[in-house]
């Protein structure tokens, strides 16, 4: 039996370092490693059920291809890519190389997913998307806030005296967070959840207040005024730091008592969370990424940020505003969010003129040329992309598709050739971390089964073939240790970090601060904090100052539909895990909850199946009934496969949000109704 130090490349926050223990080139067992002090209590349930993934009788192993009845069936590997080759060639020169999408996704994080660009250039650059769908809105707004996205190591969280969750739930989507919540609540902090949704994570909290989706921009800036006038704000930090303020006072206007029409929060208890944030000192602030999922996503994270700013509670132990840390993204040429924006200059050859947030109808609008073909990896755009419909209405519109999958996902079933994708344990990787400082190297210890071939060897397969003039070394050759050259001379130069070193363990980002900002270096323009943003004006042509803007009209008399929420579930990363038989045995059945006054309004009872509609299109589930959900909303967690009842995307309109090219997921309404 052997055993190996890896590290976890899926798009969530703890990236677990782990252990796992090999016997004929199975993995047989996933242990913890201490070594990485944000995770030393090991991986979750996901994490825990690579054993299965790993292995499963489901995977796909061999190439598929498409049959004239629709069905699929296996192809040799060497002819799928003489197929494949062929026919991008044709349609680029019948057509153009950029009537060709090429579609990437998050489902695997790690360096050598850049080796895609260096073949896709050489075919002559293709279409691909702008934007991204998980936190951009959020990511722009802390960097036009503090010029940088980093926070405090999660193992300061411990000296903080007061938490405040605003609107994550880290019991399900960042458990490794929640033992560092509970250390400082040890010690003696007040754990405050801010969330329409009682979620888990709520359970262990001392108070929860259900704000409203979408108004939390008028909560934080209803809190900032009373800040402001109960002289809670620490002025010397203000001077010193703070660029703005005085704009920033002026403009604030939205009263506890206004807010608590905004919100559905009783005034009383906002004058209390004023109380407890001006009073409980260190702060530290654990946003979630669903807040800025809405049209007025950046302008929410950037008020909320503002209570950590007028009160202090940034580049000191136990504070902070935890919602991205980028200091382990050492080898990045340009950083998230920058990297997500289209730069017609920078980006030839390629077309990048898809929005992620409106993918379908743009590529249906799409001319000179039109789309003809698309070739995705790491992605599952059928399910995970709002306006799905369109979504597939488009895919189904090409006239040649290649997917690579490990599974048949809703994606995957649309495609003309399926090729088998490798798993985390079949190619070396460099992975970083966006919730900690550290760097990672996620080593090869198991040999693909069947005929799966790494993306980088698909690549140069398909270079050989078509041919492509390309320069030595950008595609490795086949064989692990070509991967691992490959890996050594990109990071060479950019920090003491060598891959020898990166094989011992995770090791922390040559010049990551433990406690951010702790320089009070702010790489604005003007070197400060700025709440006044003249780049938010110019670039994004929002308020230069946060403010908050309706999205969901509340106050328009409308009490017939109800606002759709489509959080992560704790048993998947969006569409991953949930065919697994160890999620599926520990999970409950995917289901809308609803609560019981909108249930019963609607004659709706518990595991009644439902039909969930708006005019976008509908789709059938069932019902959970549940006090954990206010009325005026339900819930449907995103991910959910097509056959299990999911699908929620089908009912969300593609919208931008405010800044950053984000997807606005959650200003959706629906209505709901028992199934015929």
């Amino acid at each position: 039996m052997d055993e190996f130090i890896t590290a976890c490349p899926r798009n969530c926050y703890s990236t677990c370092t782990f252990r796992v223990q090999v016997e004929d080139n199975r993995i047989i067992r996933v242990l913890p490693y201490k070594g990485n002090k944000s995770v030393p209590e090991g991986p979750c349930i996901k994490g825990l059920s690579y054993i299965e993934r790993s292995s499963s009788p489901d995977r796909i192993i061999y190439p598929l291809i498409r049959k004239k009845d629709g069905s699929f069936m296996r192809f040799p590997i060497n002819e799928a890519l003489d197929i494949i080759s062929s026919r991008l060639a044709e349609i680029r020169d019948r057509y153009s190389s950029q009537s060709i999408l090429w579609y990437r996704g998050s489902g695997m994080s790690g360096m050598t997913n850049e080796i895609g660009y260096s073949f896709w250039r050489a075919f002559g650059g293709t279409t691909i998307t702008y934007g991204n769908l998980c936190w951009p809105a959020g990511l722009e707004a802390v960097k036009l806030t503090l010029g940088s996205n980093k926070h405090n190591v999660p193992w300061d969280i411990p000296n903080a005296k007061t938490i405040i969750i605003w609107g994550k739930n880290p019991a399900e989507t960042n458990i490794q967070e929640i033992s560092f919540i509970a250390a400082a609540k040890t010690k003696g902090a007040m754990v405050v959840i801010i969330d329409p949704v009682r979620t888990p994570t709520a359970d262990i909290a001392d108070i929860m207040f259900s704000v409203r989706p979408g108004t939390d921009a008028a909560l934080a800036l209803s809190i900032a005024k009373l800040l402001i006038e109960k002289e809670f704000t620490d002025v010397n930090f203000i001077n010193k730091h703070v660029s703005g303020f005085e704009d920033f006072r002026d403009t604030l206007q939205i009263t506890p008592a206004r807010a608590e029409q905004i919100t559905g929060i009783p005034a009383a208890d906002i004058i209390e969370l004023a109380d407890i944030i001006g009073k409980g000192g260190p702060v530290t602030f654990l946003p979630g990424y669903g807040l800025q999922r809405h049209l007025n996503g950046g302008q929410t994270i950037r008020a909320i940020l503002a209570l950590a700013i007028l009160t202090g509670n940034i580049g000191k132990p136990g504070s902070g505003f935890n919602y991205a840390n980028l200091q382990s993204y050492v080898f990045d040429d340009v950083k998230e969010p920058d990297s997500y924006y289209p730069d017609h200059v920078k980006d030839s050859p390629f077309r990048r003129s898809i929005s992620m947030a409106s993918l379908g109808r743009d590529m249906l609008d799409t001319v000179n040329p039109e789309l003809k073909s698309a070739f995705v990896e790491r992605g599952n755009p059928l399910l995970q992309l709002p306006d799905s419909g369109n979504v597939r209405k488009a895919f189904a519109s090409l006239e040649f598709k290649v997917v690579i999958e490990q599974f048949m996902t809703d994606s995957a079933a649309l495609a003309d050739i399926i090729l088998p994708a490798k798993n985390m344990f079949e190619q070396s990787d460099i992975v970083g971390s966006y919730w900690s400082p550290y760097v990672q190297f996620k080593p090869k210890i198991t040999e693909p089964p069947g005929e799966v071939m790494p993306e980088s060897e698909v690549y140069y397969e398909l270079s050989k073939r078509l041919p492509l003039n390309l320069q030595e070394g950008l595609i490795p050759e086949p064989g692990n240790q070509n991967i691992e050259k490959w890996l050594e001379k990109r990071i060479k130069g950019y920090s003491e970090i060598n891959l020898d070193d990166l094989r011992h363990g995770p090791l922390i980002a040559p010049g990551a601060q433990e406690i951010a900002y702790s320089d009070f270096k702010f790489e604005t323009k003007s070197g400060k904090i700025e709440l006044f943003s003249q780049e938010a004006r110019d670039r994004w042509n929002v308020s230069p100052l946060p403010e908050y803007i309706p999205v969901l009209n509340y106050e328009s008399g409308d009490k017939t539909s109800l606002v759709l929420i489509t959080p992560n579930a704790g048993s998947r990363i969006h569409s991953q895990f949930g065919n697994l038989k160890i999620i599926r045995e520990n999970s409950e059945v995917p289901a809308l909850l609803i609560s019981p006054d909108d249930a019963d309004k609607r004659k709706i009872f518990n595991g009644n199946r439902i039909r969930i509609f708006n005019a976008s299109g509908d789709l059938f589930t069932i019902a959970k009934i549940s006090n954990r959900i206010p009325s005026g909303c339900v819930m449907l967690p995103n991910g959910i496969w097509l056959h299990e009842g999911g699908g929620g995307n089908l009912l969300i309109e593609g919208r931008e949000t405010d800044m950053g090219f984000g997807a606005a997921f959650h200003d959706t309404r629906v209505e709901v109704e028992p199934a015929e």
